[in-house]
């Protein structure tokens, strides 16, 4: 750790020489970003060393903080298209704009410190230059220049000439004097939006002209996916559509900005996201397996011990894998700590859409082996004491199993028939809101897709 500040501290003094020395200095260099967005948070929930205590052992235990991302420009870009974005329907913008920001003002009334992406990564720019730096640093990974010479009917002189301007004007050197002369806002739509411009020779004006292509992280939006939190902390994931690869690399700046540990990351083969792990207590998490996750991944992570329960109960999808039930969040949520929401298709052992478990249990060599194997999960479920409130499968399509826990049964719902259900049921005794939220749900996501709860009591 001591290498890397050190390294860190020589990069920024060579930034400080000449904008065109940086490119030089800090190539092949991934730096941590100053974690000055640690002053965001209270200090009952920073260490000493300012860094988060970060970590989720029950769904059930009271929310502190969430990171969101809420809908900008990146979305806008999603909604002209919106199969290629991975979206469920067409997108409004104004409206999931309003409906998000009603979202985030119900958690902060409910006292929960709610971040989103744009506020960490806007954090100490104004006033600490080394947050300037970390930021573009990152921005240049995601802006992308190439040049295009065109058809060689020039002389062998001027081609030549044109050749060497063009190299110069899509240098790093060139992109990161572009970079240094945006305001924060430019730099982190430049980083949500991932543009390639194509540079070609013009013959007259300025002597270029240039055409855009933009990968914009359209589903950002859905926080929940890019890493999980743990027991033992922040773990980040391996998103399994190539559109969201990048996604991670934002969240992790984030964290670290926030002075969060992140404990690892899952590696391919290995794919995880966020939607299909749960935290269950100190004893038991579960990690949904099938269309977007697999057991590669969860092996991974058992090796290494970031889940950090005795524990780990792994909920197969083997026979469905549909679009619409991409995570185990999709089908499943928990209520309490002996109550549970679940699509009433998928149980039985008849059902042709069951999920089954297999759960590895730490050994006190601390090696996890398989205790128990494909139960079916509803059976599963019941054996660890829970009682299950049933949705319908016209119900799950409108998302009626995503909902948010905020802690002792402190429930959010999107589903308003469902979250009647929920409260006229006699196992649950916890509190209900309902918010509108179907201009995000065409997005192919809800409520609890839509956080990622960093800090739970």
């Amino acid at each position: 750790m001591e290498m890397v500040r050190e390294l860190n501290m020589r990069t920024a003094k060579a930034r400080s020489n000449s904008a065109l020395d940086v490119a030089a200095v800090a190539k092949g260099v991934e730096s941590v970003p100053y974690a000055q967005a640690a002053e965001l948070l209270s200090p009952h929930e920073r260490d000493g060393d300012l860094a988060l205590k970060s970590c989720q052992v029950h769904e059930d235990h009271p929310a502190r903080v969430v990171v969101v991302c809420e809908p900008g420009l990146q979305k806008q870009m999603g909604a002209l298209h919106p199969a290629a974005a991975l979206y469920e329907r067409f997108v409004n913008l104004e409206a999931s704009v309003s409906e998000h920001a009603t979202f985030r003002d119900t958690l902060r009334k409910r006292g929960i410190k709610v971040l989103t992406v744009r506020e960490i990564l806007r954090h100490g720019l104004d006033n600490n230059l080394r947050c300037r730096l970390d930021l573009e640093d990152l921005a240049m990974g995601f802006l992308t220049y190439q040049g295009d010479a065109g058809p060689g009917d020039k002389t062998p002189t001027s081609r030549g000439k044109l050749e060497e301007n063009l190299k110069e004007h899509v240098s790093d050197s060139y992109k990161r004097l572009v970079l240094e002369n945006m305001s924060a806002d430019q730099l982190i739509d430049v980083i949500l939006t991932k543009p390639t411009v194509t540079v070609k020779p013009s013959y007259r004006d300025t002597g270029f002209t240039a055409s855009y292509e933009f990968e914009p992280l359209t589903n950002l939006i859905f926080t929940r996916d890019q890493q999980i939190t743990t027991a033992k902390g922040v773990v980040m994931a391996s998103l399994r559509s190539s559109q969201r690869q990048h996604e991670i690399k934002v969240m992790r700046f984030c964290f670290q900005k926030l002075g969060i540990t992140v404990l690892g990351q899952v590696d391919p083969p290995g794919y995880l996201e966020g939607g299909d792990f749960f935290p269950a207590g100190e004893d038991l998490c579960f990690v949904g397996v099938g269309l977007r996750s697999n057991e590669l991944a969860v092996f991974q992570l058992m090796e290494k011990d970031y889940f950090g329960t005795r524990r780990v109960a792994i909920v197969k999808d083997l026979y469905e894998k549909d679009q619409d039930r991409m995570h185990l969040d999709c089908v499943f949520s928990i209520l309490s700590q002996d109550c549970v929401l679940m699509l009433e298709d998928m149980m039985g052992d008849e059902s042709p859409t069951r999920r089954l478990v297999d759960e590895y249990t730490r050994g006190d060599d601390g090696a996890y082996t398989k205790s128990r194997g494909n139960v079916e999960f509803s059976s599963y479920l019941r054996d660890q004491g829970y009682n299950i409130i049933t949705v319908t499968g016209e119900e799950q399509l409108q998302y009626a199993c995503n909902v948010v826990n905020l802690g002792e049964s402190c429930i959010l719902s999107c589903h308003a028939p469902t979250a009647r259900k929920i409260c006229r049921s006699k196992h649950f005794s916890g509190t209900m809101e309902f918010l509108p939220y179907s201009a995000i749900t065409a997005m192919y996501g809800a409520l609890h897709c839509s956080t990622q709860v960093v800090m739970r009591s």
